[in-house]
């Protein structure tokens, strides 16, 4: 057995190095199909593993509040301070509960100062959440609120060591350095975590707890709930009923009294729960970095695509080259071969090609990591792709894809008649229903690929460049942080740059316009009742010049001034919150805010996007309150001219009044373009793997074309002898090839319109799809076919008829 195999590998060696140019292509297009389907499934391996790491994640969940109000049915996450002892005590099938409240600032241990992110949750969270401590005892680590918990990584990057327990710190809380002992260490989180923080904290220091401890109608943070083993899901929402008309009766008699209808089981407001291994891809888990579920399944099946696509290649080629080999396959047979013999032969073949391109995939794979990270956005772990499920999927790959795409041509090659190929006289079939069928799907797939990279392209084209209603150019965010005092910075920034040429206006806000290098991006909801209905309006804290600044458009009324001493009691709302109200003319009006002190309406300004294009832009009320409100953010109007030179003006006037300051300043434009960053992870990975895919079925046209003239050499020699010409051979064999293309476009574009209908139903404001884009895909599939056509075809029609028609 062992010297048949060896035979088979030699004679399978010296056919393939006869035939370089057709390996060459083999090897080609399987390593690239192997590296790339390697990445991205081991891309959607690892986002489809978030949070499955977590030994409880079946019974742990995120608690959301699901409204039936008179808008519709509104989704919220965040929850009330009191909610967690409440449903603790009162709902059964509640194992556990932790409240985690995000925060931040600065940290500092001796002369060294950190901004780090702090998550305040209770000491639950340990048993419900797969985070080891390495040092300290879960059920004693908060033993009071001057205890906390760090991770590994922070512990090395503040102290230099691990070994950090009993050690002080100090954390920057209302601008108030106050004094905590590490209790613990824990692991760091996983990059596969949703959950990520580098410092916990008990939850009675949150800032909001002391002010809201017994406050059901402030929500402000997220809720985790453990249910028992015997609880589902579906117990929890019967059981949570009462529990919910209890402590939300003032929100519920709202939704009531504003014409809410309530949902099939006569609710207006119940509990919803997100199971912890689906937190990732869930838009409502409040932590701002939700994927779409559709993602890494898009992914598999491109990875799918390109197999698929270089596997129809390897089939087409190797059905080509058969014709080289007909008298070879006919002496084989008149020697003896029996018919398993010449499939195991031309097997072997196929198996030690797929085996190289199996390894120069997997380098190709490793030398371009780094590279795919760069493009993609998108750091993939190496214990992802080394896992063992890893690797068992990807030798299942392999061995479908080489049973297959080597299997096929085998069985077809060794089932060619003795007498025909000792002749030269054999054919495929003349109805060639195979490859028409897999030329037809590669041209769908292309077509697909190409007119819905051209739609992903458009339309972050189209949100990059999507007027705002405000100048995005030009102006400067410059975070303040936690280590100055927030008006002052605010008033000394403005003396700073009063005399600087470059600078036209600097004013502040509470809440970035994007995202900005300090990552963070909030949202502010005040609701209140205004002629006997709830209004819920985003609430911005400005300052004064934000509209000159920012060049936003006033409607009616007038902008804040400093001439009028009552401005810091008004408020300017925008159009969405004028129709809100419903006066024919706003300005003047009374918001009954503030326990009634209320807020006076002075302006209505234009609508302006003030959050991403996902979003519709909903009502919005800006006041001016210096004391109760302060702002978190510098906002500096420049010249348009050398914008590198005037962010250095400004960066070193920062630096001076806030010598400490942490997080560099960056302009609107980028911040704005930063809310994408997901949007531009897709459409660079979706644009590399349809690249390669598109590459790869271009050397399967190429395949297709050279099989089609070896089956028509004949014919192409009759025709030259009768008299055609060069072009119209061209037009003849062209013919063939466009029928083709038809059919794949009439059953691709409308796939694609429906598929990418739904992508951008994602974004509240994007493109229409045009005609154009749909007829693009197969304009550009047809040009590549035919100008692959016409060069075999020019070779066949050049070539000298007298070869073609010999008979051998």
């Amino acid at each position: 057995i062992a010297d048949m195999i060896k035979n088979y590998l030699l004679i399978a060696l010296r056919n393939i190095r006869k035939r370089k140019t057709f390996t060459t292509i083999h090897v080609l297009g399987l390593s690239i199909a192997f590296a790339a389907s390697m990445l991205l499934f081991s891309t959607a391996l690892f986002e489809m593993s978030f949070d499955s790491f977590h030994q409880n994640k079946d019974h742990v969940f995120q608690v959301y509040r699901e409204q039936f109000t008179s808008r519709g049915i509104e989704k919220d996450a965040p929850m009330p301070v009191p909610f967690v002892p409440a449903v603790k005590a009162e709902v059964s099938g509640v194992e556990d509960a932790a409240r985690y409240g995000n925060g931040g600032g600065l940290v500092r241990a001796g002369a060294k100062q950190l901004e780090t992110s702090v998550i305040y949750t209770d000491k639950s969270f340990f048993s419900m959440f797969s985070f080891p401590l390495l040092s300290g005892n879960s059920k004693d680590v908060f033993k009071g609120p001057g205890d906390i918990v760090v991770t590994r990584a922070f512990a090395q990057k503040i102290f230099g060591t691990e070994d950090v327990t009993g050690k002080s710190l100090e954390l920057n809380l209302n601008n108030k350095w106050e004094n905590f002992i590490i209790s613990g260490v824990i692991s760091d989180p996983p990059s596969n975590s949703t959950l990520k923080f580098d410092i916990l904290s008990p939850f009675e220091n949150f800032p909001a707890y002391r002010a809201d401890e017994n406050d059901w109608t402030s929500h402000n943070h997220t809720v985790f709930i453990q249910l028992k083993e015997q609880t589902k899901p579906e117990d929890f929402y019967r059981s949570s009923k009462q529990f919910i008309n209890k402590h939300f009766a003032e929100n519920i008699r709202s939704m009531k009294r504003d014409g809410g209808k309530p949902g099939q089981d006569g609710q207006y407001m119940r509990l919803g729960l997100i199971p912890l291994d689906q937190l990732h891809f869930s838009k409502i888990n409040n932590m701002g970095n939700s994927v779409n579920a559709f993602f890494p399944w898009m992914l598999i099946l491109l990875s799918c695509v390109i197999l698929f696509v270089a596997g129809s290649n390897f089939v087409n080629l190797s059905l080509a080259t058969s014709f080289s080999r007909a008298r070879e396959i006919g002496v084989r047979k008149t020697f003896g071969a029996m018919k398993r013999q010449l499939v195991v032969q031309f097997w072997s073949e196929a198996l030690l090609i797929c085996l190289a391109s199996l390894l120069l995939g997997g380098i190709l794979l490793f030398a371009f990591l780094e590279k795919y990270a760069a493009i993609t956005g998108n750091k993939l772990p190496l214990e992802i792709l080394l896992s063992p499920r890893s690797v068992i999927l990807f030798v299942v790959l392999f061995a479908i894809t080489t049973l297959l795409s080597g299997g096929y041509p085998s069985w077809i090659m060794s089932n060619f008649n003795t007498i025909n190929t000792l002749q030269g006289k054999f054919s495929l079939g003349s109805k060639n229903t195979l490859r028409n069928t897999l030329t037809v799907i590669q041209f769908f797939i292309a077509i697909v690929l190409i007119t819905s990279t051209l739609i992903i392209i458009r339309q972050m084209d189209y949100v990059r460049n999507q007027p705002l209603g405000f100048n995005k150019h030009q102006v400067i965010s410059i975070p303040i942080g936690p280590n100055i005092e927030p008006e002052s910075a605010l008033q000394q920034m403005r003396v700073k740059l009063a005399s600087v040429r470059n600078v036209q206006n600097v004013t502040g806000t509470d809440i970035n316009l994007g995202r900005g290098r300090d990552g963070s991006s909030s949202t502010s909801i005040l609701g209140f009742d205004y002629k006997n209905r709830e209004i819920k309006t985003n609430w911005l804290r400005i300052d004064y010049g934000y509209l000159i600044t920012l060049d936003i458009p006033l409607v009616k009324g007038r902008d804040f001034s400093r001439d009028f001493a009552t401005d810091t009691a008004a408020a300017l709302i925008n159009e969405k919150m004028a129709a809100l109200m419903g006066d024919k003319d706003p300005v003047g009006k009374i918001l009954p805010v503030d326990e009634g002190r209320g807020l006076k309406v002075i302006g209505v300004v234009k609508d302006f996007h003030f959050k991403n294009l996902h979003q519709e832009i909903k009502p919005l009320t800006m006041m001016i309150r210096p004391k109760e409100w302060p702002v978190s953010y510098i906002f500096v109007k420049v010249s348009p001219g050398n914008l590198p030179a005037s962010m250095k003006l400004v960066q070193d006037a920062w630096k001076e009044v806030n010598p400490r300051y942490t997080t560099e300043p960056s302009f609107l434009d980028e911040n704005t373009n930063a809310e994408y960053k997901k949007e531009e992870r897709l459409s660079n990975i979706f644009t590399v793997g349809s690249g390669l895919a598109i590459f790869i079925s271009c050397m399967g046209l190429f395949a297709s074309a050279l099989l089609s003239m070896n089956q028509r050499t004949k014919e192409i020699g009759i025709r030259k002898v009768l008299g055609a010409n060069i072009g119209g051979i061209v037009a003849l064999l062209s013919k063939d090839f466009a029928k083709l293309i038809m059919i794949s476009f009439l059953i691709a574009a409308p796939l694609s319109w429906f598929m990418m209908s739904k992508w951008l139903e994602d974004f509240a404001y994007h493109i229409t799809i045009s005609l154009w884009t749909l007829l693009a895909g197969g304009f550009v599939v047809l040009a590549v076919a035919l100008l692959t056509v016409s060069f075999h075809a020019v070779k066949a029609a050049l070539a000298n008829p007298v070869k073609s028609l010999r008979t051998e």
